[in-house]
């Protein structure tokens, strides 16, 4: 008989160490904002798929959500805790990112999903009972099957960022009126990042709570480009009148641009590290952090479309339209406007890097949310909407950045503070 040895080993440990034992009530809450609901549009001039009803977009971002669900959201580390479990090659638990995504998912599929609320407060409490080292309003960036936080038990700043923006979801969501203060905890994780994820000044991201002071001279002074989800610093500042998130959105709009103008301007791509970010941002060098490619448009800088582009379809800021265009035109040139010729990674000067001649929706599906953003990308928005839905699941990362594309392009993001806030019986 095949012995499982890793079950065997957490046997003796099937919850998180800093487990708290806290139940979760009012799961029964109606949500406010149904999925489908689109309680505000995009700006002006947006474009969506032709050829395809909202309806039938709903349906299909509804499809791929439930089998999403089914593949990688689990139960586990205690009583009605729940986290979402990479695939492919991950030998973990989880780690931060997947749980910034599982918990906005949950929110937005609210009323589609009758489970999402008790979904959402077993996410919020799993992420509580996994704090940084560093700051314990942040999340430690790995568990491992055992429930246990490992690899520095420090924090990543995507998961934080994520993880607060769907706190200010599930405020206007469900209301913070029961068990847990949503916009409270929501606050809490806003103020954290912005004292240890940000520069002293506010002015671009760090790549985790670990790269502030103290920290070498390298990783402080530089970036991910990922980390700029600029729609999401709006709604901080929104829920906090904090200013320095408007500073931090200005700094980065420099940043992107002072990238396109000196280190790709015949294609818009944007690196996956950056160094120097305020005095000359330049492509962090191969071997910076996590691999030969960290100079490249690869597998961080793939999900920019999507996350710049949200921003602009929410705001409507004619910086980022320029931003996108350039990146937008260069990729249905390079393509001859058919997606599955879109590389699984490029140099700065657009050639690809080796090894990526195969279609990933990890580099496909966020070039349907930037297509949105002009009436000249129709045909080719309309190519991607067909290749997005028509792919099979791929694995926890590329499904993942595929739905989240899929739920944008449907018309169902949305931004909190547009939204009403609910009002606590007293």
């Amino acid at each position: 008989m095949k012995v499982d040895k890793e079950k065997t080993k957490c046997a003796d440990n099937p919850v998180s160490p800093r487990y708290t034992g806290e139940r979760i009530s009012g799961a029964d809450v109606a949500p406010r904002i149904p999925f489908g609901q689109k309680p505000h549009g995009y700006v002006d001039g947006t474009i969506f798929p032709a050829g395809v009803s909202p309806d039938q977009m709903d349906d299909a971002t509804r499809a791929f959500y439930d089998l999403w669900k089914q593949n990688y959201l689990r139960q586990g580390c205690g009583a009605d805790r729940w986290f979402v479990r990479p695939t492919k090659g991950f030998d973990g638990g989880t780690v931060s990112e997947a749980h910034g995504y599982g918990m906005i998912l949950a929110a937005l599929f609210a009323g589609h999903d009758a489970d999402a609320k008790r979904h959402f407060d077993g996410m919020y409490y799993y992420f509580r009972e996994h704090p940084s080292n560093y700051d314990e309003n942040l999340m430690a960036w790995y568990q491992t099957k055992c429930c246990h936080d490992d690899r520095g038990e420090d924090a990543a700043t995507d998961g934080d960022i994520d993880i607060a923006y769907a706190l200010l979801l599930a405020d206007r969501q469900w209301g913070s009126c029961g068990a847990i203060d949503y916009r409270k905890e929501a606050e809490r994780v806003i103020d954290a990042i912005r004292s240890r994820e940000l520069n002293e000044s506010a002015r671009y991201t760090l790549l985790g709570d670990w790269a502030g002071p103290g920290a070498e001279d390298r990783y402080r002074f530089s970036t991910r480009t990922s980390d700029f989800i600029i729609a999401q610093f709006r709604s901080f500042y929104a829920a906090t009148s904090d200013v320095q998130w408007r500073v931090l959105v200005n700094s980065l709009y420099d940043i992107i641009e002072a990238l396109q103008k000196e280190t790709s301007p015949k294609t818009g791509l944007l690196p996956d590290f950056v160094v120097n970010p305020l005095s000359n941002p330049a492509p962090a060098p191969a071997g910076f952090l996590e691999g030969p490619n960290d100079g490249n448009y690869f597998y961080n800088a793939c999900r920019t479309p999507w996350r710049l582009g949200t921003d602009y379809l929410l705001h409507g800021d004619s910086r980022m339209h320029g931003v996108l265009q350039r990146l937008n035109r260069w990729m249905m040139a390079k393509t001859g406007g058919d997606p599955l010729n879109i590389a699984a990674g490029y140099r700065m000067d657009g050639a690809p890097v080796g090894g990526s001649s195969y279609q990933t929706m990890a580099f496909i599906a966020p070039f349907g949310v930037s297509a949105m953003v002009d009436r000249e990308n129709q045909a080719w928005l309309n190519a991607l909407w067909k290749t997005i839905v028509a792919a099979p699941p791929d694995g926890y990362y590329e499904d993942s950045i595929k739905l989240m594309s899929m739920v944008v392009m449907s018309g169902n993001w949305w931004a909190p503070e547009k939204t009403p806030a609910v009002t606590c019986a007293k």
